[in-house]
């Protein structure tokens, strides 16, 4: 099985590299920094060509900002790059993780084995709530399905059949990528996780993330925004409950065709 790392930097945040150079060294596969698509310098042409509104259900409540929009087309590029290569799989880690070697290559381990079937692994930082299903353990490191897909983007495996089926899904856009993986009714594809991962976010000991939240609001304004957050995840968790994407993780036959 060929699997390649892309390690995704943005090379404004110089204070990443070094950080990013690590993630390289110490990822145990071969692979490469990838330049992550740096959404402030996009023009307006080129983010309305992306941009969508309402694509589909629960609709995301909030507008996309520049990080958030080239985050999501950095994968997009790397989900390319694994499809035009023929790669069987390729792990993105960001550049804002941290490795803790023992537990890592554990669930690297499980992650080559699982990644066929099951078709795009997080490795996530912090534990889900919910429902899940188990489906296989090694080393302490946890293998899951949950019902409610997991949010962040730190580090995943994602087989080619996926970065190809993810592609076509998502030439428009309109929430951020952990979002739209999540998003499990529309792709057809339960992601998967792994807990322990030996994968952490360090974004707070680098300098903080690049891609920047709202900025302070006054109280009525984040009251809003926070009743907009409950009512979607709502929605998510409604729609999680009757998603028919297998509960075994993977496509549905001929879903991935």
């Amino acid at each position: 099985m060929q699997v390649h790392a892309f390690v995704l930097h943005l090379l404004r945040a110089t204070v990443r590299r070094d950080n990013a150079r690590d993630l390289l060294a110490n990822c145990a596969l071969p692979g490469e920094l990838w330049a992550a698509v740096d959404g402030a310098t996009l023009s307006s042409t080129e983010l309305s060509a992306t941009i969508g509104a309402g694509l589909f259900g629960p609709a995301y409540p909030f507008p996309l900002n520049t990080g958030e929009i080239g985050c999501f087309l950095s994968h997009r590029q790397i989900w390319a790059e694994i499809v035009r290569r023929d790669l069987s799989a390729g792990l993105i880690i960001e550049d804002d993780a941290a490795i803790t070697p023992e537990i890592y290559r554990t669930a690297l381990g499980l992650a080559r084995t699982h990644i066929e079937p099951l078709g795009y692994i997080q490795f996530q930082t912090r534990a889900l709530k919910g429902r899940s299903r188990l489906i296989d353990m090694a080393g302490g490191c946890a293998l899951s399905i949950p019902e409610r897909g997991g949010l962040r983007s730190t580090a995943q495996m994602v087989s080619h059949a996926t970065a190809r089926h993810l592609l076509t899904l998502s030439d428009r856009f309109d929430r951020p990528v952990d979002t739209f993986v999540q998003s499990h009714w529309q792709t057809g594809l339960r992601p998967a996780t792994i807990l322990p991962s030996g994968i952490s976010d360090i974004a707070d000991r680098l300098d903080g993330s690049t891609i920047q939240g709202a900025a302070r609001l006054p109280a009525l304004a984040r009251l809003g925004r926070e009743w907009a957050r409950y009512r979607y995840r709502r929605g998510v968790a409604e729609a999680s409950r009757h998603s028919m994407a297998p509960a075994e993780g993977g496509f549905a036959i001929g879903d991935a065709e």
